[in-house]
């Protein structure tokens, strides 16, 4: 990873803060996306917040402001997005609509933006963020899960169109073991569920050179669940 250029959007969520940090570690260099303000640009980081990546302008400028800074783009990881718990039934319509703008929309725009500067890379890579419950929607799931299965779809469609050009992938994580999801369930048994550090360590594997021939793939990373 030393020396690559890569964009994390939902850097300043629970699991982006965590493939930052770990790709910092690893000699990258970073633009970060997320919804805090922007820091003092660095030699190795540099801070675009408040962008709303279901605007496909903003997400352009901000692809078009980290290419500016760094001068390339290796990887492009799209961690952005959110969860829903209701039922079909008795759940309101709108929340499809979020969860397929903050999911699926998201990382349509960021990679639709991000694409001619990674295919002018030698080792262009796109990583997604799905989700095993969208394998198969349990009951609660249904907008979160639809949002998440069309994430599969689009890395699938990307992986088939820039063959031998950008590789895309797909982590499919169960629970992560986050403070919210913990609060949130808060009888489960922690121990089970995937890390950020774990998932950070699978989707930064993607992002590098020795995942030059992966593309298309949706990798469970299930934790202990």
């Amino acid at each position: 990873m030393d020396g690559k250029v890569i964009v994390v959007t939902g850097a300043s969520g629970a699991l982006g803060s965590v493939v930052v940090k770990a790709a910092l570690a690893k000699g990258a260099r970073v633009a970060s996306l997320g919804q805090t303000a922007p820091a003092a640009a660095v030699a190795n980081r540099i801070e675009l917040g408040h962008v709303d990546l279901t605007d496909p302008i903003q997400a352009k400028k901000a692809m078009d402001a980290a290419h500016a800074h760094f001068g390339k783009l290796d990887a492009l990881i799209n961690v952005a997005g959110a969860f829903a718990f209701e039922t079909v039934a008795e759940g309101d319509p709108k929340t499809w609509q979020r969860m397929f703008a903050l999911n699926l929309t998201t990382a349509l725009n960021a990679s639709r933006s991000a694409i001619p500067y990674l295919a002018a890379s030698p080792s262009g890579r796109i990583v997604n963020i799905g989700a095993t419950g969208a394998l198969q929607a349990g009951a609660g799931m249904g907008a979160y899960a639809a949002s998440k299965a069309g994430v599969h779809r689009l890395t699938e469609a990307l992986a088939a169109e820039w063959k031998g050009k950008i590789t895309v992938n797909a982590v499919l994580p169960s629970i992560i073991d986050t403070a919210t999801n913990r609060a949130s369930m808060p009888d489960a048994d922690f121990a089970k569920w995937v890390t950020p550090e774990e998932l950070a360590g699978v989707i930064l594997f993607l992002a590098s050179d020795a995942a030059s021939g992966i593309t298309g793939a949706l990798i469970p990373v299930p934790g202990r669940v």
